[in-house]
């Protein structure tokens, strides 16, 4: 790695080196985990290069791969499982100047990788169009960084997750070669480079698709039993006729404690329902409540005052990892988890789950369509004394069919896909044949012989999308 000689290559182009600015942009949210906060705390860039374009992105990656220093790509650094973090060293790659909204179309968006998701739905609004799904750091997240590194969010209720097919058009990708190229990818070949960290491919330019937008009315149901709303959660996913955008129960006292701003129309001893509702579903989704009997509808923002809603939050910051955000805040000592129950039996398996741990574990979990089955995934909060005590933690749920998808470690195949990938592997070859982009993420690239699926006895067929 030869950086002198680097900069002198990328003279006329912004380079930061202040080491403490370069800390700044080697973070990504890590510290959600204690075991990453330990492990990742000291890891740092060299170099930061912010690119005005795709073609500075091409000299760029062309010096870099002459003088073998790795590239790390970074949107916002939203991520929070070390996705964005420089393991080697190296340039990290900040995309925030490539932000424009390129077209809108009846159906679809393009834009540069860097634009903020908030943004672009901003601009389609006016055309009566929103993104499917984005997720609970939409304010900030960017649109290729939300593709890189994550899996669903706010809306996969109805779309599914972002590996579903359809739920990206096409990527604009740079590879990391001798002379590199950029590649438009479609169809199959999405699955290259999605979710994949920035491992094997720049992407600077994002197409997915719109759907209709909405006024969508933030609705907060108490219950007093936590598998009550999980019940009433499961059976409003599965209501074809009311639109929703985000379910999600939480387990008390989790929202009394953390939702500190809707703290007034709550009571620490209640669960509650997170929803998200078109305005012409409202009545229907009311009735449907009551039906069920046994919630109430604590808060409405539909007949909220202006003064009663100044300075609430929106219920999809929430959800998601902000439930998790806003917790490490009351209490840093509490980490999390993301936990798959598979359908059918996904309510019982959530309700054996919540007699073993009780409040060492408070339920928090967000309805999904995956594989076309209403089912939910989960982000536990979690009460965390040790790294033994969490993975027994992992251990038993995985005992009981409910995968983890393991935020405390960084790689690929412990974390976000369960299995070694072969499609990106191969890519990764191709694209990247120095192992110079994020490098220490894909452990089957750096140990050839290493087959993440045969060692790992509790893999559940199917679920690595």
């Amino acid at each position: 790695m030869d950086l002198e000689a680097l900069k002198k290559d990328l003279k006329g182009h912004e380079i930061e080196d202040n080491p403490q600015i370069v800390k700044q942009k080697s973070r990504d949210f890590f510290w959600y985990s204690p075991v990453l906060k330990r492990q990742l705390d000291d890891v740092t860039g060299d170099l930061v290069a912010t690119p005005s374009s795709e073609d500075d992105i091409l000299r760029i990656v062309k010096a870099c791969y002459d003088h073998d220093v790795p590239i790390t790509t970074r949107g916002a650094g939203t991520g929070n499982y070390g996705q964005a973090m420089p393991l080697a060293g190296g340039l990290v790659l900040n995309l925030a100047k490539l932000n424009k909204v390129l077209e809108i179309k009846p159906g679809s968006v393009r834009a540069q990788a860097g634009a903020i998701m908030a943004a672009i739905d901003e601009e389609t609004r006016a055309t009566g169009q929103e993104l499917r799904m984005h997720p609970s750091t939409y304010r900030t997240a960017t649109i290729g960084g939300f593709i890189a590194g994550g899996s669903g969010g706010v809306g996969s209720i109805n779309w599914g997750g972002l590996r579903d097919f359809g739920n990206i058009i096409s990527l604009r990708v740079v590879t990391m070669e001798e002379e590199p190229r950029v590649l438009r990818l479609t169809g199959a070949d999405l699955h290259k480079v999605s979710h994949a960290y920035g491992t094997n491919g720049i992407i600077t330019e994002v197409e997915v698709p719109l759907t209709a937008t909405y006024d969508w009315v933030d609705v907060l149901v108490t219950f007093d039993g936590f598998i009550d709303a999980v019940r009433y959660a499961d059976e409003l996913g599965n209501q074809d006729g009311i639109l929703t955008k985000e379910i999600a129960p939480v387990a008390a006292p989790v929202p009394y404690d953390y939702f500190l701003r809707h703290q007034k129309y709550l009571k620490k001893s209640q669960s509650v329902c997170l929803v998200m509702v078109a305005p012409f579903a409202m009545d229907a989704f009311i009735a449907f409540t009551e039906r069920f009997g046994k919630g109430s509808v604590a808060f409405r923002s539909d007949t909220a005052t202006e003064e009663e809603m100044k300075g609430l939050p929106p219920v999809f910051e929430l959800a998601w990892n902000h439930t998790t955000l806003r917790g490490l805040r009351v209490d840093p000592t509490i980490t999390y988890l993301q936990v798959l129950y598979p359908f059918p039996d996904h309510v019982e398996k959530v309700a054996r789950l919540t007699r073993q741990f009780g409040d060492e574990v408070p339920g928090h979990l967000e309805f999904v369509r995956f594989d076309g089955k209403i089912t939910c995934f989960g982000l536990p909060i979690v009460r965390y004394t040790s790294e033994d005590r969490l993975e027994e933690i992992i251990r038993i749920h995985e005992e009981n069919g409910c995968p983890i998808f393991n935020p405390h470690r960084y790689t690929l195949e412990e974390g976000g896909m369960k299995q070694t990938d072969a499609v990106q592997l191969a890519f990764k070859r191709q694209a990247d044949p120095k192992g110079l982009l994020n490098p220490g993420k894909m452990i089957a690239f750096e140990d050839p012989d290493f087959d993440f699926k045969s060692d790992k006895t509790f893999l559940f067929p199917g679920l690595a999308r």
